[in-house]
């Protein structure tokens, strides 16, 4: 093994590494290895994850109960065989085999074939006052994704990646720190792939191969050196394996995966009907309105402004009556007012809620309502408290909450004059007295405690109805609480490509409900630019069009009669495509898969797909290759191994081909796996305008299959078994093309319906759909 270690950090002040391993205990599931004062802590979680510790002391931090939803001992336990020879100890179970080296103490894992992957270089771990890091090796064509929203490439090899969230305002491509700190990435290669979940909340890095080529390096300030090591070989099982740790996704109301429309600010009662009206008159399909922060009285969080939204439960009713759902922005920041008759404020000073200095001082920033004080949503009574606010709005009719400068945001001086972005003190304690912290431990998860206090509120609020929740910033398994955006982009082309590839590394790191900005936040999107950006936004699982104070109107009409003919037409087809949607919803919920997924995902062994973020997949069954630059009526597509279909014109291409398709500003590129099944809704306004009364599954020419799945879109009941699954397969037999429907499985009944079945190219066929077995013959 080469003796990296020499030639790192030549600079910085000197690490005590790693020793040798001088005694060895083993239990049902651990091997806890002595190495001096250190201690090595290897775990056997399941067959394909691992999780080692190690602490310079001698002794292992608390369990935190922040994003690993559950106690090593609590998971399944799985078989596994050790041997320990003179120098190493081998762990081998059914999907994986480590070794052990014993001097100096550090670990090596391969594949079942005897790959090596996530291999320690030689010393494995350092530390140092106020850090402490690991090393491993980079294998020969390894590429690096996920960590979070990511600015820039795919492939973040070769790239220095900080988990330290932050208002990245005016971020670009080589913006490092985001809103969103998540330390997970997965590493793949041809035939081989796996995760690392780095368990710390503290300030971390992870250095890919920019320090010392062919070495990856994770560090941390915190005291410990945490990670879970989790086995592919494909990025789907890896997800998985990484969403069972940290959680996964609530199935979200079906209303939320339609269109929202948002601006800061649509600043009046009156202007907000009127903006409703429009999208009605004009035939737009539209669910959502999200009320930026002018709703409220002087940035007052929990407020409503008198004047401009005098009678906010009758504008919401109306809203209702039209189909439309409000989602209503909450910031963290609560104005300080103690000689005002302010009951947030009161309140939370009264029962000492608010984030307090080691001296006992009251903490504060100046955000939007200026001096403001900061809940600590560490402690659970405070999240309680903080949740018990929202009935203000709910009472309202808000069906959806909007967590914003999360991270948290906010300056030493009023919004306004010139100033510096602040933190808290990192000694500020926080969280309850059996979990006690400071801010340093604790930063990272201000946004994801937020979004809980928010998603357990609604739900306590709103017991009967699902409730969407967004949130700018989050921490790893942010998943569980709520959907993300990728904060205040710009309506610039370069921001309209780059936002492919954060959503993908949003995906594979286990946050699936995302979207980015529909014709960029700040600046002034062209026609051009709104009407490309319209159709990538289609295929975002959250498809939101957003604008800052500053710009021009971004509605779709704004733009003149071309673009909003092709606003409609996109935004008409990604209703038509709800009833796929929605199924991905399921999957993701069940499995932690990513909705919108880069070509990698279903393609891990073709080089061909390592970097490429300009082409895309919504679910397993369409590529879409956007137009992301302007002037472009033509561009080159990647199709993988397979047959694949023009979703506008039917024609078949064979790959693994390179063609040259034809984009002209109405079209964006779409294909179809041979053999996909794609349930289609008729075009609707809204979600719930009517009862499904017909369904069109269109099927294309191959092999395949698909699981519907179906329950009401609204309520809890999914979770006690109200839901059902119908289960489509499709194959060639001599001249003929089979269609086979499976009955239908679950205790939920759809209305009834009419159900097309249509061969792409073929023909159709239709049935009342009564939810028994069918078999169609098309030939």
């Amino acid at each position: 093994m080469p003796q990296y270690f020499g030639q790192l950090h030549t600079t910085e002040p000197s690490w005590t590494t790693l020793g040798n391993v001088q005694a060895i205990e083993q239990s049902d599931r651990h091997l806890l290895c002595n190495c001096g004062d250190a201690l090595v802590k290897i775990s056997i979680l399941g067959s394909n994850l691992i999780r080692v510790r190690v602490t310079p002391t001698g002794e292992f931090q608390k369990r935190r109960s922040w994003a690993v939803t559950q106690e090593d001992e609590q998971w399944p336990a799985v078989e596994f065989e050790v041997k320990e020879q003179a120098d190493i100890i081998e762990i081998t179970t059914q999907s994986l085999r480590l070794v052990l080296h014993k001097n100096p103490c550090r670990i090596e894992c391969f594949d079942l074939a005897g790959n090596p992957f996530a291999e320690d270089i030689n010393p494995s771990v350092g530390w140092r006052t106020g850090a402490i890091a690991g090393w491993k090796k980079i294998a020969a064509d390894e590429h690096f994704y996920g960590f979070g929203e990511r600015t820039g490439l795919l492939d973040q090899i070769a790239t220095i990646r900080t988990n330290w969230a932050c208002d990245a305002l005016d971020y670009d491509v080589l913006t490092d720190n985001m809103y969103q700190a998540i330390p997970f990435f997965m590493a793949l290669r041809p035939g081989l792939g796996y995760g690392i979940f780095f368990n710390t909340t503290f300030w971390s890095q992870f250095d890919l191969g920019v320090q010392e080529p062919g070495v990856w390096r994770m560090e941390t300030q915190g005291d410990e050196l945490d990670y879970y090591i989790i086995y592919g070989p494909e990025p789907a099982k890896i997800l998985a394996t990484y969403t069972q740790l940290t959680g996964r996704m609530s199935l979200p109301p079906k209303w939320s995966l339609g269109y929202h429309q948002c601006r800061w600010s649509y600043e009046s009662q009156d202007i907000v009907r009127q903006l409703a009206k429009e999208f009605r008159q004009r035939q737009i399909p539209c669910d959502v309105i999200h009320f930026d922060i002018d709703y409220m009285n002087g940035y007052r969080v929990f407020t409503w402004n008198p004047k401009r939204f005098s009678e906010p439960k009758a504008l919401i009713d109306d809203l209702k009556q039209d189909g439309f759902q409000a989602v209503t922005i909450v910031d963290p920041g609560v104005k300080y007012e103690p000689e005002a008759d302010y009951p947030v404020f009161d309140e939370g000073l009264q029962k000492d809620y608010f984030v307090r200095k080691t001296n006992g001082q009251l903490f504060h920033g100046y955000v939007w309502p200026d001096k403001a004080v900061f809940p600590d949503f560490l402690r659970p009574e405070v999240r309680d408290w903080w949740g018990s606010w929202h009935k203000s709005l709910i009472s309202m009719g808000v069906a959806g909450i909007w967590n914003d400068m999360n991270e948290p945001a906010l300056d030493d001086r009023p919004f306004g004059d010139p100033g510096n972005k602040i933190s808290f003190p990192l000694d500020a304690p926080q969280g309850p007295a059996d979990e006690m912290s400071n801010h340093a431990e604790t930063h990272n998860l201000y946004g994801l405690m937020m979004a809980q206090a928010s998603f357990q509120a609604m739900q306590k609020l709103r017991p009967v109805e699902r409730s969407f929740i967004l949130t700018r910033s989050g921490y790893a398994g942010i998943q569980r609480w709520s959907a993300v955006w990728t904060g205040d982009n710009q309506s610039l082309w370069e921001h309209l490509e780059m936002s492919l590839a954060m959503l993908c590394n949003l995906g594979l790191s286990g946050v699936a409900f995302v979207g980015a900005d529909i014709g960029g936040f700040a600046g002034n999107a062209t026609a051009e630019l709104f009407a490309r950006w319209m159709q990538v936004g289609m295929l975002y699982p959250l498809m939101r069009g957003h604008s800052a104070l500053s710009t021009a109107r971004h509605e779709p009409w704004v733009f003149g009669d071309r673009t909003e003919k092709i606003c409609r037409e996109y935004i008409q087809l990604r209703y038509q495509l709800l009833p796929y949607i929605y199924t991905l919803f399921w999957e993701a919920a069940t499995t932690g898969a990513p909705i919108l997924r880069p070509l990698l995902y279903h393609f891990p062994s073709d080089r061909q797909t390592f970097n490429m973020a300009d082409q895309v997949m919504l679910g397993a069954s369409l590529l879409a290759a956007p137009i992301y630059r302007p002037g472009v009526e033509y561009r080159a597509v990647y199709l993988p191994e397979g047959c694949w279909y023009d979703w506008w014109t039917g024609e078949a291409f064979t790959g693994p081909t390179h063609i040259l398709a034809h984009a002209p500003l109405e079209r964006m590129p779409l294909y179809v796996r041979a053999g996909a099944i794609i349930p289609m809704a008729p075009v609707m306004q809204y979600v719930d305008e009517y009862p499904l009364t017909q369904l069109t599954i269109r099927v294309w020419i191959g092999i395949g299959e698909f699981t519907l799945y179906e329950d009401d879109g609204r309520s809890f009941e999914y979770k006690t078994g109200v839901f059902c699954t119908t289960h489509y397969r499709i194959y060639t037999q001599k001249e003929q093309t089979i269609v086979e429907i499976g009955a239908r499985e679950g205790e939920f009944s759809p209305a009834e319906r009419e159900m097309i079945v249509e061969l792409v190219g073929v023909g159709e066929q239709r049935f009342v759909d009564d939810g028994s077995a069918k078999e169609l013959v098309f030939g």
